[in-house]
């Protein structure tokens, strides 16, 4: 059975042949990359706006349109949803300290 992260992704997927004027994701793919990373960066501060007021149900609510869009963002640059899942799991067995300092982060 298919997560429903995945069956977004693969909607989305499908979304890039849609008619852009019947289709908003295939009207955001068509807009390209700046414009979608644009998106991706205007629901974040909209999710971090919900989060610091404290407003769970926008919340939750923007963070799906951050979700969306950063998969609108992931089709667009050709990623697959399987790489992120293994990106995923390999870091789950690391301490977060540890996996930022092998890439040379800064700590908060």
């Amino acid at each position: 059975m298919k997560h429903r992260l995945d069956e977004l992704f693969d909607t989305i997927r499908e979304k890039k042949s849609a008619n852009p004027k019947i289709s908003y994701t295939a009207k955001l793919l068509k807009s390209g990359t700046g414009t979608i990373a644009q998106k991706v960066g205007e629901e974040a501060v909209e999710t971090i706006i919900e989060a610091v007021s404290g407003r769970q149900k926008q919340l939750v609510n923007e963070s799906v349109d951050l979700l969306y869009h950063l998969m609108v963002l992931w089709v667009d640059s050709d990623i697959k949803l399987q790489n992120i899942w293994d990106e995923i799991d390999r870091r789950a067995s690391k301490s977060g300290i540890e996996e930022k300092a092998n890439r040379g982060e800064k700590k908060l």
